[in-house]
């Protein structure tokens, strides 16, 4: 089936491509990108994308579908109409189910579900550790045989060090990518904010910056001594964005993501014991967010990833120190990535490249491009399109978000995969 989207200002940074010009699709492939007029003739199916953003489908290194085990927060299916929604069309997504997926039949299930609700691509990341328990190394190798594009065990730091540098050796034979959680358990102790003066005032325990940059500085030095590929998850410091910048001088493989909260909020926004502010690792002071925003302008940070992580509702309305950590971010992550383009820490198409070729390329995935003949996975977004986040209306299962009530400007208009309209506004 042919399918031309025609009047729109394509964006495909990995092709160096930002100019007015059609795109031409069949049989679920990109066919062809060439100047307006060139494919559309009557009787063809065409989308008018006049006035709006054509780009690769995003792609999100980062996320929390919760099955299997936690289908009450949010299912593969909830999780996906989420993703399209936000102009998604691959999530690789984290390990820490119940059952974890730490073997090969996890992995499989959570494709199979995937399949099943044939709307975002799905790519399972595997646990790093044998129940996330951090003591032994999980079945990797049969993970990645079912499909697994990553090894994470997200939510978790990896305190042994002995066993981290036996997995990055491992690893390197898969020439797959190792994200970590960074957080030294032992400094971060009982804490449940950023440590700083809102903490004081709330009299909340805080986690200081020094245990994430502390492991990340670890791991780096792990990378370098084993060869291994190293990927820091939401950086949220200022001394680990500095961490990063200086592995990144030496050449070692190390790549890094961000999230958008820790870009757009600080520790300020847990005031009121907001429970929907509460992270790990957690928002941190304005000279956090700026070397962050610094570290995306400079290339230090690869990838804008959501960290997308649903809660239910009894889950997050209880004592600050109970709450359960991380909100969902699917659907707001364009809109808040497009200040970074407002406030000229970003091009349009320096934001686009950090949602769509960098994740995938660091995933080893062939999407986040408009190549002829790559997957037509494709989002058309309205840059300037002025819309007010309503929790209840989220396709999310979950509604833990810290951006109710926020005036966005940006939202994805249609979602294809595969060539397939899986969402239009």
């Amino acid at each position: 089936m042919k399918l031309v989207i025609y009047g729109g200002t394509v964006i495909d940074p990995a092709n160096d491509r930002e100019a007015a010009l059609d795109v031409l699709i069949e049989d679920g492939l990109i066919r062809a990108v060439d100047k307006p007029g060139s494919f559309l003739t009557a009787g063809d199916t065409g989308i008018d994308a006049s006035g709006l953003v054509v780009a690769p489908g995003f792609v999100d290194m980062h996320v929390h579908l919760r099955e299997p085990g936690f289908e009450y927060k949010e299912t593969v299916l909830t999780g996906t109409q989420s993703a399209v929604a936000g102009g998604f069309t691959a999530v690789a997504c984290m390990a820490n189910t119940n059952p974890v997926n730490d073997n090969g039949s996890v992995t499989r299930y959570i494709i199979e579900k995937a399949q099943t609700a044939n709307l975002a691509r799905v790519f399972p990341i595997g646990a790093l550790s044998k129940g996330l328990k951090g003591e032994s190394l999980a079945d990797i190798g049969e993970m990645v045989a079912a499909g697994a594009v990553a090894i994470s065990d997200d939510g978790r730091p990896v305190m042994d060090g002995n066993l981290m540098r036996r997995a990055l050796e491992y690893c390197s034979m898969f020439q797959l990518p190792i994200s970590v959680h960074e957080e030294d358990l032992h400094l971060a102790a009982g804490g449940v904010m950023n440590e700083g003066p809102t903490s004081l005032r709330l009299g909340l325990k805080g986690i200081p910056n020094a245990a994430e940059d502390a492991m990340v500085a670890r791991d780096i030095i792990l990378a370098r001594l084993t060869g291994g590929r190293l990927h820091i998850a939401h950086t949220s410091t200022r001394g680990a964005v500095a961490l990063v910048r200086q592995a990144k001088a030496e050449g070692l493989q190390v790549t890094a993501e961000a999230a958008p909260h820790h870009f757009i909020l600080t520790e300020e926004t847990v005031e009121g014991y907001n429970t929907n502010a509460k992270m790990a690792p957690p928002l941190r002071q304005m000279g956090d967010v700026l070397a962050i925003k610094e570290g995306l302008r400079d290339g230090t940070i690869d990838a804008i990833a959501t960290d997308h992580a649903p809660h239910h509702r009894d889950e997050k309305e209880v004592e600050f120190d109970h709450a359960a950590n991380g909100i969902v971010g699917l659907e707001t992550a364009l809109p808040l990535t497009l200040r970074l383009v407002k406030e000229g820490v970003l091009s349009l198409s320096e934001a686009v490249r950090k949602l769509t070729f960098n994740p995938a390329r660091i995933l080893g995935l062939p999407h986040g491009t408009l190549s002829v003949g790559a997957a037509a996975d494709v989002v058309i977004f309205d840059p300037a399109r002025s819309w007010q986040v309503v929790p209840e209306g989220l396709r999310s299962k979950s509604r833990n978000t810290p951006f109710g009530g926020w005036e966005m400007t940006g939202k994805a208009m249609t979602t294809l995969v595969g060539g397939k309209i899986v969402y239009t506004a």
